[in-house]
């Protein structure tokens, strides 16, 4: 996705597209479990990409992380969220995500902790989708958000993504939950704020957050179905 000249989640789709583009050119029969294998080789995020719908990417167990693959939970007609992008800066990121991750395992004293109840998160995130509980959701997205976003500011020399935009934009959905419009917050390693709510919703934050001084734009996305690879149409 792009948008002023910076990219949001450029290594997931890329590397996703990528992945589906080769099996169609080479005509290759490979189950979605094995091409979401293949993409995270390129980007961890990319092998959830791959799926559409609602989807969980399994650490697995093997050494060689052959077995990391995201698997479908359930289908985009499954619940209508909204997900909200506040772009809070253009151009790109100073440190990029796998060197920033690479920085907090050698030296954040957060990490194993941040590792250790990831699984834990996921069940409870799983759990809180099938049953289209956003409240519980967006409890435990925030709350695995904030533990990442911890785990790298404790790394050495200190690893901070956010501006002060970013800062506003968090506050600025607090304080709407607050008064009734339920939205929750996740922030990957950058800038760059979502915002998950419910359709209901999303027009009203959609306005708050544009209003907030130094965002750039805020864009409204949906589930939406697997990565598929379309036929080049010839010119006339």
């Amino acid at each position: 996705m792009n948008t002023r000249g910076n990219r949001l989640a450029s290594s997931a789709s890329g590397f996703a597209a990528l992945t589906v583009a080769a099996r169609a050119a080479f005509e290759a029969e490979l189950p979605a479990a094995v091409l979401s294998s293949l993409a995270r080789q390129g980007s961890g995020s990319a092998a959830r990409s791959i799926f559409g719908g609602f989807v969980r990417l399994d650490r697995g167990t093997a050494p060689d992380g052959s077995d990391c693959r995201a698997r479908p939970i359930a289908g985009a007609e499954h619940w209508p969220l909204t997900l909200l992008v506040v772009q809070t800066t253009a151009g790109r990121k100073p440190i990029g995500s796998t060197d920033g991750m690479e920085r907090c395992r050698q030296t954040s004293p957060y990490y194993p902790a941040w590792v250790d109840t990831s699984e834990a998160d996921l069940d409870a995130a799983e759990a809180a989708l099938v049953a289209r509980d956003l409240p519980a959701l967006g409890r435990v997205v925030e709350h695995s958000c904030f533990k990442m976003h911890a785990c790298m500011m404790a790394t050495d020399p200190a690893l901070l993504y956010w501006n002060p935009t970013t800062l506003a934009v968090v506050q600025a959905v607090w304080r709407a939950r607050e008064e009734g419009l339920l939205g929750f917050v996740t922030i990957d390693a950058g800038p760059h704020v979502k915002v998950l709510c419910e359709p209901a919703t999303a027009s009203a934050l959609q306005e708050r957050l544009r209003a907030v001084p130094g965002v750039l734009g805020v864009i409204a996305a949906a589930p939406g179905p697997d990565a598929a690879a379309e036929p080049r149409k010839a010119r006339a």
